[in-house]
């Protein structure tokens, strides 16, 4: 037997913090916290999910938060992000910092950039601050035009140049507003040219202000346009060593799946929400929820002022409704849908701050597609209007029509272009709890399918078969790469000489 002392040293690469093993997600670790410390904010921003600008009565105090990160820590909690309104506008906020990195935890921010000069960047990097995400929305004009204030997209800019020089990592979080989609291009460009090298995008979602304005909310059928362009952006920006990544209201199933979701990595889809099974949300007056951008009333699972963390993550049925099986709470489309009990009809967020209640998502990639099979796409439009409260929204209708983008005579006249039913249980192993389950991909169109699938319900390709011959294929490519690295390295003596 190997003596321990005589083992290689491990160096593998340690994954982010908010990289989640199959531990984390079977035992519900909670790993990311997500952090209101307040409600004030220098912007004015027209999406606004939680309509900020003054902050919130009561927040918590400079005791209550180090106690709130106190029993983050105790809890495993690995990262916090601090948001806002804008955190730093709270005074107290580099304490705070400090105190999240010396608990352990690593502290990141997402801000929207506003007069973050370079005295509180230097200070934010002292005090344990790691990483942070800056808010930019689109060119400038269309950028300055939605936060409200002319020259902020400038201000993002500079910030993420600041940031950079103090050893702070950046990244850049895009909005997909209706008007921002024929931008998204121009930024990659911009965004490699300032030196980005991550971005991650979505959806602007039917909430708080965003509700009020819902001109600027793009329509589910868009999707069949977005999807395929943040697939061509994904691989151009790896080109020039930018990651571009799906935020969680942005999918789902379609062929681009594999791609956007895992970067490649085929395991990494799409499966379902993680509110309150990883993620924790605190707004700045101690109210917990399972995500922080899910509406308070619905979802509010205790005060911290009340109840220690620790116990409401555990029992409080408004964070923990993502951990059972949500087959039930699924209705329209998502109901019957080939992945319904993986996927569990995507975002809460997207769906309750839609149409009141989660479970039938529109905005999703195999959706559209499959509706545009059968000559139809959808619309949402609005009923009933958002109350005005922070985390509020309307009530909005899915109005099914005929699509004008579909060909008449094309495959929506086959009867195999329904959606596909849902196979049993007893036919996919491993199905059993969809939090831990790993579809597989069809080589013949590049969607998901389940493990034992004999012939694609999508494409109705041959699955074993297609992936014998991608196996072949791999091996010779893999044979011809090696082949080629031992003629160039056999010849470099040469070109010495």
């Amino acid at each position: 037997m190997e003596k321990m002392g005589d083992a290689e040293p491990d160096t593998s690469p340690t994954p982010p913090n908010r990289y989640l093993s199959t531990p984390d997600v079977r035992d519900h670790q909670l790993v990311h916290a997500v952090w209101e410390l307040t409600l004030a904010c220098n912007l004015k921003c027209g999406h606004c999910g939680s309509r900020a600008g003054a902050r919130r009565p009561e927040e918590l105090t400079t005791r209550e938060c180090l106690e709130v990160i106190r029993q983050l820590h105790e809890l495993g909690t690995r990262e916090v992000t601090l948001i806002g309104g804008e955190a730093y506008l709270r005074r107290d906020w580099l304490e705070i910092v400090r105190a999240v990195s010396e608990a352990g935890m690593q502290c990141t921010l997402q801000t929207g950039a506003w007069q973050l000069n370079d005295e509180r960047v230097a200070r934010a990097a002292e005090a344990g601050l790691v990483a942070c995400g800056v808010s930019i929305d689109g060119p400038a004009p269309l950028h300055d035009q939605l936060r409200g204030r002319p020259g902020s997209y400038d201000a993002a800019i500079g910030a993420l140049g600041r940031l950079r020089e103090h050893g702070i990592r950046t990244s850049v979080n895009t909005q997909i507003t209706a008007a921002v989609i024929r931008h998204l291009r121009d930024l990659l460009q911009e965004f490699l040219a300032y030196g980005v090298r991550n971005w991650q995008v979505q959806l602007t979602v039917a909430m708080g202000r965003a509700a009020d304005n819902h001109q600027i909310l793009m329509q589910p059928y868009q999707m069949n346009e977005l999807m395929p362009l943040l697939a061509e952006l994904h691989t151009a920006g790896l080109a020039g060593g930018l990651l571009l990544q799906p935020g969680n209201n942005i999918g789902y199933f379609g062929p681009h799946e594999a791609l956007l979701r895992g970067s490649g990595a085929e395991t990494a889809h799409w499966a379902g929400c993680f509110a309150g099974r990883n993620v924790l949300g605190i707004e700045a007056d101690g109210t917990i929820k399972g995500c922080p951008s899910l509406p308070t009333t619905a979802y509010a699972g205790g005060n911290v002022r009340d109840t220690g963390i620790a116990e409401s993550w555990a029992s409080a049925p408004q964070l923990s409704f993502a951990r059972k099986n949500r087959g039930q709470e699924l209705w329209g489309f998502c109901a019957g849908c080939y992945y319904a009990d993986v996927c569990e009809g995507g975002c809460t967020w997207t769906s309750h701050s839609l149409l009141g209640r989660p479970g039938n998502n529109p905005y999703c990639h195999y959706r559209a597609l499959e509706l545009r099979k059968q000559g139809k796409r959808e619309r949402v439009v609005p009923r009933l209007p958002a109350p005005g409260t922070s985390f509020d929204h309307g009530r909005f209708d899915i109005v099914v029509e005929p699509d004008p983008q579909a060909d008449p005579a094309g495959p929506a006249s086959k009867t195999h272009w329904s959606t596909p039913p849902r196979p049993e249980p007893a036919m996919t192993p491993g199905h059993a709890d969809p939090h831990l389950s790993t579809l597989v991909l069809c080589r013949g169109c590049g969607s998901y399918v389940f493990p034992g699938t004999e012939v694609c319900p999508h494409c109705e390709a041959d699955v074993p078969a297609r992936q014998d011959a991608y196996d072949r294929a791999l091996a010779d490519a893999r044979k011809s790469s090696a082949r080629l690295a031992r003629i160039l390295r056999e010849r470099a003596p040469e070109q010495h000489t």
